[in-house]
């Protein structure tokens, strides 16, 4: 009889173990649409935003099996970046894992792992670990330039940062940099074959221009050096000398 309830107990172990062992995770990953489905022996339990590998670095598809779990992993790869609660599914380093970049969940944007919030990171690897790692698949469908055309990347802000006017007194804007005089503008004159003295002695005297000449405005004319006038030369008188006596002298 003892041996009887030993053998009982040993098979309602076995077949408690055996109903453990089947319960499979799940995990499909759209990458066109960057979202994860979790379903637990075919019941979906979660769904969530991520984002896989770029149109450089693109994730792959296929099916896999998670074989590896690592809580608090940071990657060799990329300057020691974190990786919390990463699920390893390819042998040459894709992974599961949670990321600060919420802001780019939904786009493709990592270097080729399937990155997820912190939150939902910590939810999946809690569920994986209970459940066992060679207990979970991962399969990934899509692609990201598909992703890509139908969110598309939003345009960075190229606005630059200007410092703010300061204001005098009474409340006018101070220009600090010292501004240009304006050009003047001179209407151009018509060129009538005429010119004044260049000495502007008179104004009112026209005389022909000679061949060659041509008029400019005041905007386009350069100095031209004033003509230096001089009075009649004034001599002295040439002196005269009376030839000197043999013998005498001059008074």
């Amino acid at each position: 009889m003892r041996w009887y309830l030993v053998a009982l107990s040993a098979l309602m172990i076995l077949l408690g173990g055996s109903s453990l062992v089947q319960a499979k995770v799940a995990i499909a990953v759209d990458k066109d649409a960057q979202q994860m489905t979790v379903a637990v022996d075919g019941v979906e339990r979660y769904r969530w935003p991520v984002s896989t590998g770029n149109p450089s670095h693109e994730t792959p598809n296929g099916s896999f099996r998670a074989f590896r779990m690592e809580e608090d992993h940071y990657s060799k790869e990329f300057d020691d970046a974190p990786m919390p609660h990463s699920i390893f599914f390819t042998k040459v380093g894709h992974a599961i894992h949670g990321t600060d970049s919420v802001g780019r969940l939904g786009t493709p944007a990592s270097h080729g792992c399937v990155r997820l919030s912190r939150a939902n990171a910590s939810t999946l690897y809690a569920l994986v670990q209970s459940e066992g790692v060679l207990n979970t698949t991962v399969s990934l469908t899509g692609s990201a330039q598909v992703a890509l055309a139908r969110n598309p990347k939003p345009k960075a802000n190229t606005a630059v940062a200007r410092r703010a006017p300061d204001y005098d007194g009474v409340g006018a804007p101070v220009e600090l940099a010292p501004q240009p005089a304006p050009r003047r503008i001179v209407p151009q004159v018509a060129d009538d074959g005429y010119i004044t003295p260049a000495d502007g002695s008179s104004d009112q005297a026209r005389y022909p221009a000679p061949r060659g000449y041509r008029r400019y405005d005041d905007a386009q004319a350069a100095p031209q050096p004033q003509t230096q006038y001089y009075g009649a030369r004034v001599y002295a008188p040439r002196q005269y000398y009376q030839p000197r006596g043999y013998y005498g002298y001059y008074d």
